[in-house]
């Protein structure tokens, strides 16, 4: 290969990284288009039902979620435990290191890290070596049995 044409080869590829660059870093800064929901109105504050910036999503239906155990919702890092009628949700996310916990059982959200078990319906830290309990998170309940991040 000639000088000319590594030369080229190379100017080629540095125009193609900056516009790929210029390129991500407008998207970025300026952000997909607002969503619009049936009405033509701009639904992308995220103040429909959260109030906290977040759009409300389906996380599951009530009768996915094992009546006295759980499910972990890896995607979401959340955990939904179900006690009958009650549904709750606590991050998925372990308090002593930061693993995912994985899974519900006999009244435990349990990490499979450290053995860390924690109380299905508080929270709360039942086993260690995790000294802090997992945050609740807010869900809301619809009429049709889905449980939405709220």
């Amino acid at each position: 290969m000639s000088d000319v044409d590594r030369r080229a080869v190379l100017e080629g590829a540095g125009v193609a990284l900056a516009a790929g660059t210029l390129g991500y870093v407008g998207f970025v800064a300026l952000g997909p288009a607002p969503e619009t929901d049936d009405d033509g109105d701009d639904d992308s504050s995220g103040k429909g039902s959260g109030g906290d910036g977040q759009d409300s999503h389906l996380l599951a239906a009530v009768d996915d979620i094992p009546d006295g155990g759980g499910i972990v919702l890896t995607d979401d890092k959340l955990v939904l435990t179900r006690d009958g009628d009650d549904v709750r949700c606590f991050t998925a996310v372990c308090t002593h290191q930061g693993c995912l916990v994985a899974g519900v059982q006999d009244g435990e959200i349990r990490c499979p890290c450290h053995g860390s078990a924690f109380d299905a319906a508080t929270g709360a830290v039942v086993a260690g070596p995790a000294t802090e309990p997992l945050e609740p998170e807010d869900i809301e309940i619809t009429d049709q049995g889905e449980v939405l991040r709220a």
